[in-house]
């Protein structure tokens, strides 16, 4: 579905306003890739980059793009916002010409053939004006031929440089029907190619695959990691030792490598910190210590508190079910451990974060004092997020980067939550409500009816109830 200059407009002013990608697309019914690259587009380049104006690119032009990603390993979408293309799909049909056409830049004429020029090709190559290609024009054609597939090559090694080299030679000779000198004579006398010599042609032609003699082993590697799929080359190979087999671990590794078979990585864990974009301030909570004596200083966290609406903290965290992801967004008293408010979505957007903070404004209209800590995620680092803090008196403080520490009892929360609830239980939700529902459930028991033994044997909100009676 091709989208107006307003539509792609619009876009980028919801994306602004904190919306998801995901909701973005399913409003206006295109592909959440789509969205992606206009946001991205438009934020590099302005508007004007989305026009529906039809522009040229030279030959050099295209070259340039279509190497950086077949030689650089650019991705497309990144290379197509990088050079201001309207739709990234421009340059996918670039490289597919680019190779299809003996790795050369195809660039096509504007308007239609005159009749006259159509019948001249039709009947080209017919009798005696049949057309011939010179051998001059010919060698000069297999050489920028030879010349672009070597430098295609990507190789870690000189062992592999000259396997795969080999295996391109092999392939330029049934393809061009060229001779071996020919060829090996272009690729060595260009000093940027990798230098193959006759002798190590034959030599990797001809050479037989030093792993025939561990067949078996390689079957009983395949066999044991088919019945453990989170077995990595060490316990693989603890598993063959068992079974009798006599065999160093480097050896296992190399023949896993061999068979592309690797370990399952552990799923990652949400992370919104993407940078610091001048959106970051200072940890307000730390404080140094100077040891004088033994020339040390020390930093020190004060997540003391004298009352409650003293000292605020939140952050962000990842349920991930079959079903699908809800990200748990929630304020935290320090002082009695209560969960103020909280947003629960299926993204970690702006409006989640928003959601959070009207809710907590409204339950206290003065907080001027408040101090409130995060983390260095980019929604704690947007002007809106500053300015609704600031509206309301409020001090904020982030942590330092890569240091969870310094917001404990946020992971705390977390920690204790997902142990007690989820857990162990991930496969009991069915669907992302029910899950929904369980996270509900449990903040309500969680401030009203379970006991911590530091608020004195009381719940968050008895807590705070004593605290505001004794005041």
């Amino acid at each position: 579905m091709e989208l107006s200059f307003e539509q792609k407009k619009k876009i980028f002013e919801l994306h602004q306003e904190g919306f998801g990608y995901k909701e973005i697309s399913a409003k206006f019914n295109v592909a959440r890739a789509y969205v992606q690259y206009i946001c991205r587009l438009i934020d590099r380049h302005g508007l004007e980059s989305v026009y529906h104006e039809y522009r040229t690119y030279s030959i050099e032009e295209k070259e340039t793009a279509i190497l950086r990603v077949i030689e650089g390993h650019e991705s497309i979408f990144s290379v197509a916002i990088d050079i201001g293309l309207p739709s990234r799909s421009s340059l996918s049909s670039w490289v597919k010409s680019y190779k299809e056409n003996g790795y050369n830049v195809v660039i096509r004429k504007k308007g239609r053939l005159r009749s006259n020029v159509r019948e001249k090709e039709d009947t080209r190559g017919v009798g005696e004006g049949k057309r011939r290609t010179s051998p001059k024009s010919f060698e000069a054609y297999n050489r920028e031929r030879i010349y672009k597939k070597i430098r295609c090559l990507n190789y870690r090694g000189r062992k592999e440089e000259k396997e795969k080299t080999t295996k391109v030679v092999t392939e330029l000779r049934q393809e061009l029907k060229c001779s071996l000198a020919f060829i090996l004579e272009t690729i060595n006398e260009n000093p940027s190619l990798p230098n193959l010599a006759k002798s190590d042609y034959y030599y990797w032609l001809n050479r037989t695959d030093p792993d025939a003699k561990n067949t078996k082993l390689m079957e009983e590697i395949k066999r044991i990691f088919k019945e453990n799929k989170d077995f990595g080359y060490r316990r693989v190979w603890l598993e063959l030792r068992k079974t009798g087999w006599t065999v160093n671990h480097k050896t296992v590794k190399r023949l896993m490598s061999k068979m592309n078979l690797y370990a399952q990585k552990k799923k990652a864990k949400y992370k919104s910190y993407l940078g610091d974009f001048n959106g970051t301030v200072d940890n307000v909570l730390l404080y140094k210590v100077v040891d004088e004596k033994n020339h040390k200083t020390e930093y020190k966290r004060n997540f003391s508190t004298s009352g409650v609406n003293q000292k605020w903290t939140t952050d962000i965290s990842e349920f991930h079910i079959a079903a699908g992801k809800l990200y748990l967004s929630p304020i935290l008293d320090m002082h009695n451990n209560e969960i103020i408010s909280y947003n629960i979505s299926t993204s970690p957007n702006y409006k989640q974060i928003t959601d959070m903070l009207n809710k907590a404004f409204t339950k206290f209209s003065d907080l001027t004092g408040l101090i409130f800590h995060s983390d260095q995620g980019w929604q704690y680092q947007m002007k809106p997020y500053h300015k609704a803090l600031k509206e309301h008196g409020i001090t904020q403080s982030m942590s330092r980067k890569g240091n969870c520490l310094d917001n404990s009892p946020m992971e705390s929360f977390f920690g204790r939550m997902k142990t007690e609830m989820f857990y162990g239980h991930e496969y009991e939700f069915e669907t992302l409500e029910d899950l929904k529902t369980a996270m509900d459930e449990y903040i309500d028991y969680y401030n009203n009816r379970r006991l911590q033994p530091k608020l004195k044997g009381l719940t968050p909100c008895e807590f705070r109830s004593q605290s505001v009676y004794s005041i």
